[in-house]
C-alpha cells in the first residue's frame, strides 16, 4: 500500500509580501501542473484567508505507479513558487528500504528535502500492532 498525506501554502517569495497579480498566475500555473497530474487521489487547491492552500492525499495499491508522479508535482509546486512551504507524509509499505517508515518530504522556500518521519516510524508497533515484511 501506497500512503500520501500533504499539504503547501503557496507564496511567490518568503517575504510575506507577495504580489497579488504575481501569485494569481503562480496559482494559475499550479493549477495547470496539477490537472496534468491525473493519478493523483485528492488534490484540492483553493484559497484560505487570502493565502492558496494545496492539500493532497490518497491511498494506491502499488506506490510504485503513482509515486514519482506525486514528487515530481510535489516539487514542482515549490519550483514554481519559490516562497512556498509544506509537507508531504508517505509511506509505501512495498519500498524495500523503508517499508515499516513514513517519509517526509519538507518544502522550505520553495526547495524540497526528504527526511525520517519521527512521529509515526516504525509504522510497526507505532501505528500498527505488527506488520509482516
Amino acid at each position: 500500500m501506497f500512503e500520501y498525506h500533504g499539504w503547501v501554502t503557496i507564496a511567490t517569495t518568503a517575504s510575506g509580501d507577495d504580489d497579488a497579480a504575481l501569485l494569481e498566475r503562480l496559482v494559475d500555473r499550479v493549477h495547470r501542473t496539477l490537472r496534468d497530474a491525473g493519478t493523483l487521489d485528492l488534490v484540492d487547491l483553493r484559497w484560505s484567508s487570502g493565502l492558496p492552500m494545496l492539500h493532497l492525499g490518497g491511498l494506491d495499491k502499488h506506490g510504485g505507479a503513482i509515486s514519482p508522479e506525486l514528487l515530481e508535482t510535489f516539487a514542482r509546486v515549490g519550483e514554481l513558487a519559490p516562497g512556498s512551504y509544506g509537507l508531504l507524509h508517505v509511506w509505501d509499505d512495498q519500498d524495500p528500504e523503508c517499508d515499516n517508515e513514513f517519509r517526509v518530504f519538507r518544502m522550505a522556500r520553495g526547495q524540497v528535502t526528504e527526511q525520517r518521519d519521527p512521529h509515526l516510524t516504525p509504522v510497526a508497533p507505532t501505528v500498527l500492532d505488527s506488520y509482516e515484511l
